[in-house]
C-alpha cells in the first residue's frame, strides 16, 4: 500500500485561505452548544436552529464579530479559544441561572459582577462550587499554556486589510441588525424576558439587556420643555388632606387572572367568584401590565411610580439598574410628605428582585418579607408561601401607627413552574380543555386551585377591612398573565398584557369603571380620594388622553432619573429611607442557661429566620420556639461574649438582613463545686432593638 503523503504546509495554507469561513462553521457549533445548555436540551436547541434559521445565524454572526479580533494578532489560536471561552462561560452562567429562577442572565448581572459572583453560592450546592472552581481553575490554566505554547501566525500581518476587515465586520453587523429590527426577525422590545431569549437567541438578548438600558434623551429636552409640561399638570385641584386621612393598601397577586378569558379552558367551577363579584360592585377594568408570564417587579414599578416601563431598554429591570443607585419619586414618597406612614409587605424572602435596597430608594419606611413573618409554614406543592398569612401582617401595619398608612403588599402564592404532573390529591376545580392533557391541563389545574385560594384570601381580607375603624380604599390586581405559553389567540380579548383590577373601600366611593395602565392606577386612585401631589402622579391626573400624553410622559421620566432633574429645579428632593425590616420591632432581651450548653434567649417577635449570633458569628441551628422564646443547645458562652438575634435570609445565600443591638454576655458567678444557677438572667449593656444589617 502506498503510504499517504501530507504536505503540513500546504494544508495550513489552504486553512489560512479559508479561515474566515472556517471561523464562521466553528461559531455556529459554539453557538448550537451554547443553546443547548440555555435550553437544557440538544434537541430544543437544534429545533431552535431549523426553526429559526434567520436568527440562529444573526446570533452567530455576532459572535463571529467578536472573533475577527483575531486577525489583529499573531497569536490566532489562542486568541479565538479565549473569545470562545468567553461566550461558552457565559452561556453557561445563563443555563445555570434559568436552572434555578425564570428569568435569564442578563446585561444588569453581567455588569454588576459582585452580584455575578454570588451566583455561585445562589444557585448551586458546595460540592458544585468545588466542582466550578476547579474547572475554572483548568481553564485559566489551559489559557496560559496556550498563551505560552500555541503557535503563532507565521504569514505576514496585512495591518492595512486585517484592520477594515474588523471595521467591516462590525459596520455589516449593525447594518444586519438594523435590517433584522425592520424586518421584524428581531424585536426591539421584550414582553417576557424569558421568551425573548428563547425566540431571539441568548446572544442577542444578552447583548441587548448590557447595552440597551435606561430612557434615551427626548428630542428637545431641556429646561423650557420640562417647565411646559409641568404646568401643564397645574389643574388648580389642591391636595385637601380630611380629618380622618384614609388608608391606601395595594395588593399586587402574583399571576392573577381570569381564567375563563382562555379560549380552551373547561372549568368545574369558577375559581375566581369573589373577584369577579367585587368587580361587580367596585371600581374595576382590564389593567394593562408591562409584562407577560414573567416580571412582577416591573408592574411593581409601574403601580408605585407611576412611570411606564415602555421607554426602558428591552427586558429592564429598573430594580436591577437605576434604582440600585438613586432614589425615584414614588407612591411612598408623596404619601410620606402628607404624614403618611409607608409600608411594604411580600411573602417571599427579602431580597428577591433586590427588593431589600430598592425599597428604601423608594420611599418605604418599614418592609415585612416572610423572614419577619412568624408563620409561613402553610406553602403550596411548589414551596411557595400562601397569600392568607398576607391578611395579618396588613392589619399589623394598620396597627403600628397612628396615622394614615400606605401599604404595597405582594402576593407570591400563584407563582410558577406549574406543575405537569397531577399533585394536588383532591382538586376542589378540575380542568379540561388543554390540548395536551398530561402537561397542560395539570398546570392548568394546580394553577386554578391557587387561583381559588387566593380568592378566598381576597374575601377574608375584604371581610376584615370592612369592620376596620378607620376609612380604606384597597386596590387589588395580577401582576401579569401566568407562564403557561399563552398566545393572544388563545384569550377571548385577544391581548397578552392584560390582567384585571378592582379598587374596594369602606367610604362608598362611586363606582366608575375604567380600564387603565399599571402606572396610570395610583394616580386614579390617589385622585377619588382627593390627593393631588407628587409630579408624575399630578401629570397622569391631568395629562392622561391629552395631546403628546405619551412623549411628554417619557421626557417627564428621563429629566426624573436620567437628567437634569429640572422639575425639581435641578435638586434631588427624595432623601433613601432608614428602611426598617419588619414592622414591629425585633428586640432581644436576655439569655437564661437552662443546663450546660443549653441556652434559652428572650425576646420579642422571633420568627423561624432568627439566629443567635455570639461575636457576630450565627449560630445555625438556633430553634425557634415561639415569638418570645428560642434555644440554643452545645453552645459555649463566655464572660465578655457579644451576643445579638439576627434575622437570616431565607434565600440560599443566607445573608443576615438585620440584627439586634449587642448585649455583653455576663456569666454568673459560682462558688467551686457550686451548679451554675439554671435561671439566672445575664446583665444587659443596652435595649435592644432591631437595626438593618449592613
Amino acid at each position: 500500500m502506498k503510504k499517504i503523503k501530507i504536505n503540513r504546509g500546504k494544508v495550513v495554507r489552504i486553512c489560512n485561505w479559508l479561515s474566515l469561513p472556517l471561523q464562521f462553521l466553528g461559531v455556529c457549533l459554539l453557538y448550537l452548544v451554547m443553546e443547548a445548555i440555555c435550553r437544557h436540551s440538544l434537541y430544543e436547541a437544534v429545533s431552535y436552529m431549523v426553526g429559526s434559521k434567520l436568527v440562529f445565524l444573526y446570533n452567530a454572526f455576532l459572535i463571529f464579530v467578536t472573533t475577527t479580533l483575531v486577525y489583529l494578532t499573531r497569536r490566532r489560536i489562542f486568541a479565538r479559544i479565549l473569545i470562545m471561552s468567553i461566550w461558552l462561560v457565559l452561556g453557561i452562567i445563563n443555563g445555570v441561572v434559568l436552572a434555578c429562577r425564570v428569568t435569564p442572565f442578563t446585561g444588569p448581572d453581567l455588569k454588576l459582577v459582585t452580584e455575578t459572583i454570588r451566583i455561585l453560592n445562589k444557585y448551586l450546592s458546595v460540592g458544585m462550587v468545588i466542582v466550578v472552581i476547579i474547572l475554572f481553575l483548568l481553564l485559566i490554566a489551559g489559557l496560559v499554556w496556550l498563551a505560552i505554547k500555541a503557535p503563532k501566525y507565521q504569514g505576514k500581518m496585512y495591518y492595512r486589510l486585517n484592520i477594515p476587515l474588523v471595521i467591516a465586520a462590525a459596520a455589516s453587523f449593525l447594518l444586519v441588525t438594523n435590517v433584522a429590527l425592520k424586518e421584524r426577525v428581531l424585536s426591539s422590545y421584550f414582553g417576557n424576558i424569558a421568551f425573548a431569549y428563547e425566540d431571539y437567541g441568548f446572544p442577542y438578548c444578552l447583548g441587548t439587556t448590557f447595552f440597551n438600558t435606561g430612557i434615551d434623551c427626548p428630542n428637545g429636552y431641556g429646561e423650557d420643555l420640562m417647565q411646559e409640561i409641568v404646568l401643564s399638570t397645574q389643574t388648580g385641584e389642591e391636595t385637601k388632606i380630611p380629618e380622618e386621612p384614609v388608608n391606601v393598601i395595594f395588593l399586587q397577586l402574583e399571576s392573577f387572572f381570569d381564567p375563563k378569558q382562555v379560549e380552551f379552558l373547561n372549568l368545574s367551577e369558577d375559581p375566581i367568584p369573589n373577584f369577579r363579584r367585587l368587580m361587580e360592585e367596585y371600581t374595576s377594568g382590564y389593567f394593562r401590565v408591562p409584562s407577560v408570564g414573567a416580571g412582577t417587579a416591573n408592574t411593581e414599578f409601574e403601580t408605585i411610580t407611576g412611570m411606564s416601563l415602555h421607554y426602558f431598554g428591552p427586558g429592564e429591570y429598573p430594580y436591577k439598574s437605576i434604582l440600585k443607585e438613586k432614589t425615584c419619586e414614588s407612591v411612598p414618597y408623596v404619601l410620606k410628605g402628607l404624614g403618611y406612614s409607608t409600608h411594604a409587605i411580600h411573602n417571599n424572602e427579602a431580597n428577591f428582585y433586590s427588593r431589600k435596597s430598592v425599597f428604601a430608594n423608594l420611599g418605604f419606611q418599614t418592609f415585612t418579607s416572610e423572614e419577619y413573618m412568624p408563620d409561613i409554614s402553610d406553602t403550596t406543592p411548589t414551596d411557595w408561601v400562601k397569600d392568607h398569612i398576607l391578611t395579618d401582617e396588613i392589619v399589623k401595619c394598620l396597627d403600628a401607627t397612628e396615622g394614615a398608612d400606605y401599604i404595597y403588599t405582594i402576593s407570591v402564592q400563584g407563582h410558577g413552574d406549574y406543575p405537569t404532573e397531577p399533585v394536588l390529591e383532591d382538586p376542589q376545580i378540575t380542568v379540561t380543555g388543554a390540548e395536551n392533557r398530561e402537561k397542560n391541563n395539570y398546570s392548568w389545574e394546580y394553577y386554578v386551585n391557587q387561583l381559588k385560594e387566593m380568592d378566598d384570601f381576597i374575601q377574608e381580607l375584604v371581610d376584615t377591612l370592612a369592620e376596620y375603624d378607620e376609612p380604606v380604599v384597597l386596590v387589588m390586581y395580577g401582576d401579569h398573565l401566568p407562564t403557561m405559553g399563552l398566545e393572544a389567540e388563545d384569550l377571548k380579548n385577544r391581548y397578552l398584557f392584560q390582567t384585571q383590577y378592582v379598587i374596594w373601600d369602606n367610604m362608598g366611593l362611586e363606582k366608575k369603571d375604567v380600564n387603565l395602565a399599571a402606572y396610570q392606577i395610583a394616580a386614579e386612585v390617589l385622585d377619588r380620594i382627593g390627593i393631588h401631589d407628587g409630579t408624575v402622579l399630578s401629570y397622569h391626573q391631568a395629562r392622561r388622553g391629552t395631546k403628546n400624553y405619551q412623549v411628554d410622559l417619557e421626557a417627564l421620566q428621563y429629566d426624573i432619573l436620567y437628567g437634569k432633574q429640572y422639575v425639581y429645579q435641578g435638586q434631588e428632593p427624595f432623601m433613601k429611607t432608614d428602611l426598617q425590616l419588619g414592622v414591629v420591632p425585633i428586640t432581644f432581651t436576655g439569655i437564661d442557661e437552662v443546663s450546660e450548653g443549653t441556652y434559652y434567649i428572650n425576646g420579642e417577635n422571633f420568627t423561624a429566620s432568627s439566629k443567635l449570633e455570639i461575636n457576630e458569628e450565627v449560630v445555625e441551628d438556633t430553634i425557634y420556639l415561639s415569638s418570645t422564646l428560642l434555644m440554643v443547645r452545645d453552645v459555649k458562652l463566655e464572660d465578655g461574649d457579644t451576643l445579638a438575634v439576627a434575622q437570616q435570609s431565607n434565600s440560599p445565600t443566607h445573608r443576615v438582613l438585620s440584627r439586634t443591638k449587642t448585649i455583653t454576655y455576663d456569666a454568673p458567678i459560682t462558688e467551686p463545686g457550686e451548679e451554675p444557677a439554671g435561671t439566672e438572667q445575664p446583665s444587659v449593656t443596652a435595649q435592644p432593638s432591631v437595626t438593618a444589617a449592613q
